[in-house]
This record gives C-alpha cells, structure tokens and sequence, in this order.
C-alpha cells in the first residue's frame, strides 16, 4: 500500500462518485484514458478489483466491489484531512496582500479558495483560478506551473505565557510528558511531527489530541498545559504579540517551502501582477521581522 499515491486515491474517488469515468475525468481536468489508466494502477497495487464496469461500456461504472467500498471509506477520510488541512498552511502574507489589491483595485471581483495542493495546482492548469500560494508540490503536479519561493515555515512549539516548560529552555523529551495537540494523520504538519521525534528516537503518543481546527488548538493552549505542535504560520500573530509562547526547541530542518505558483504560459494580467507583487512584498517583510524580535519591541 506504500506505492499508493494521491492521484490513485483522487481518481478512485471521482470514479466513485461520478460513476463514469468520462464524468470522472472531466472533473480532475484529466483524459478519460489517464484516470482510467490510474484507476487500472490502484487496482494492480491492492491486488483486487476495486470498480465494476458497466455492461453498457467502459466509460460507465455499475458501482463498487466490496473491497472498493472499504478503500473509499478510508480514501475519503485521507482527502479530507488533506483538503481541511489547509487553514493550518494558509499563508500569513494572504490577508493583508488581499486588502491592499482591494484598496487599489476595489472594483475586482476577488475569490479565495482552500484546498488540498493536488486539486489547487489542477484547476491553476486547467485556467480556474489565476494564481495559487501554497508549498511546493510533488515535481509530477508541477507541469506547466512555475513555482516561486517566497518563504520557509518551520514548526514550533506553542505554549501559554506562564507554561512550565517556557521558563527554560526545555529537551523534546520534557514535552512528551505534557499534553499535546497535533494535526490529524494525513496531513503535511503532523507527518514532519513525526518524522521530528523519529529523528530522536522518540514516538509521538498516542494519546495526543489530533485536530485540523487550528481555533480549536488555539484556546486549548491558552487555557491549559498543552503543547501545540504547529507550522509557524498558524501561530504567528499569537507568538508575536505573547499571546502564546515559542518553546527554545530547535526545529531545524522541519522547514517547508511556501511560494507562488502560476501557469507557466499564462497570458498577462495586470490584476494578477498587482497582486503577485503585493505578496512578494509581505513575504519580504515577513521575513524581515521574527515574532520573537516583534514581541520585544512592543515591550519597550
């Protein structure tokens, strides 16, 4: 199950739903021959037949095997840990660009869109939406995009003011004895959590509180011992204004990049320049300006 990728699960899905593969292909902006190919492709990893054929066709789907009900059960939850992940990676530079292209363009019709990487970077491809700030994809998704970094986010691990373990500087070991909050498996967050302790020959317990709310992770920290393993980005106002508290762990080597995609040939726009450049510049700034250096001169 190992080589099982994204796009399997993505295709079994929509063929799933749609019940055709035409309708399915359609959908993930694919060829019909491509998802029925992946689809042919998941069925030779698991070793079984997942989809039964319509008499009337190839393109139509009489419904699922038993075994390929029991895959969608756990293919939807990954997908949907994955797609509601996306408030945790959403960029900290994406509020305050927007309301600036407002004020300079306030007549622009404006919408935003959160998802999983894999279905932002297909409708970029496919011309639904002008642009997309995300972190680096998998290179196979990369066709026809261009991909400009514009920062790294690292984790961290957030605390109330007051914590015991932010009086000092405190080994990861200490953190295991106190109650954690974490992504939901799945997630880009919580598999770089792992891969941290892993490094250290440490085990993330299994009674760790796992959710994708990051509001939810918020006032759980503020109101008690809980450590919050997050990328920076989900607690950077909190850290920067002392609401919450960096733990001195190093995390070198956790960081993930965090850029602009766009359509390698995409005609120009003056509205999507504007608004490429406004972000260029928040990351900048960004950048330029840590929590922790924010926090003290607010202090003084």
């Amino acid at each position: 199950m190992r080589s099982v990728q994204l796009r399997h699960l993505r295709a079994f899905v929509a063929v799933a739903q749609e019940r055709h593969l035409a309708r399915a292909a359609a959908r993930l902006a694919l060829s019909q021959p491509a998802v029925s190919k992946t689809l042919s492709e998941l069925e030779a990893i698991v070793g079984t037949r997942l989809v039964d054929r319509s008499q009337a066709g190839r393109r139509g789907v009489q419904g699922l095997t038993p075994a390929g009900e029991q895959l969608l059960e756990h293919a939807l939850r990954v997908l949907e840990a994955l797609d509601a992940s996306a408030e945790a990676v959403a960029p900290a530079v994406l509020p305050l660009a927007l309301a600036r292209l407002r004020d300079h363009w306030p007549a622009a019709q404006i919408a935003v869109k959160s998802a999983a990487n894999a279905v932002l970077l297909d409708e970029l491809r496919a011309g639904e939406l002008d642009l997309v700030v995300g972190r680096m994809s998998d290179p196979r998704l990369m066709g026809g995009l261009s991909f400009e970094l514009l920062y790294t986010e690292p984790l961290v691990f957030a605390v109330r003011t007051g914590h015991p373990l932010a009086l000092k500087a405190a080994p990861v070991q200490a953190v295991l004895g106190y109650p954690l909050v974490v992504y939901g498996e799945g997630t880009i967050p919580r598999h770089n959590t792992e891969s941290f302790l892993s490094a250290r020959g440490l085990v993330l317990p299994t009674h760790a509180l796992q959710t994708l709310d990051v509001a939810v992770a918020r006032a759980l920290v503020a109101v008690s011992d809980t450590v919050w393993i997050t990328p920076l980005g989900a607690a950077r106002d909190e850290l920067a204004d002392g609401r919450l508290v960096r733990l001195r762990i190093d995390t070198t080597g956790t960081e993930e990049p965090v850029g602009l995609l766009l359509r390698s040939e995409a005609e120009a726009s003056a509205l999507r320049g504007a608004m490429a450049a406004l972000l260029r510049e928040g990351a900048k700034k960004q950048q330029g300006v840590s929590p922790v250096r924010r926090r003290r001169s607010a202090a003084k």
